[in-house]
């Protein structure tokens, strides 16, 4: 089974389309190779994909017929992500909840909804 349709059957993707196009852009390695979305998948074989700022590894158990529901899932792939992965995505949305400082652009609506309501809590 070619690589990009194995990801969409095993809802790694919602459209077979997004898995050929991640494919295309090198989210998807096996032993470090970029793969092109025709490649052939076997089992026992390791997949690297980056989604969402997260490479998820996992391990071909088995190819499926088709696309298969989310409860079965796990029969057709074995997930050995590492949990560092996702301890790094914490610490990103740690990250991004900094604040800007004084006189770096314009307000956004919510900076101007704050001001707004500060002034009127003046009154």
């Amino acid at each position: 089974m070619r690589i990009d349709k194995y990801l969409w059957c095993v809802r790694y993707y919602k459209t077979r389309n997004n898995a050929t196009e991640a494919c295309r852009k090198g989210h998807i390695k096996m032993n470090g190779d970029n793969l092109k979305p025709s490649k052939t998948v076997f089992n026992h074989e390791k997949i690297t994909i980056r989604k969402n700022q997260i490479n998820y590894e996992i391990e071909v158990l088995d190819i499926p017929a088709s696309r298969v529901g989310a409860k079965l899932v796990d029969l057709y792939r074995k997930d050995i992500t590492p949990a560092e992965e996702f301890e790094k995505l914490d610490l990103l949305k740690y990250s991004k909840d900094y604040y800007r400082k004084k006189g770096e652009g314009r307000p956004t609506k919510k900076d101007r909804r704050d001001i707004n309501e500060f002034h009127s809590d003046e009154d």
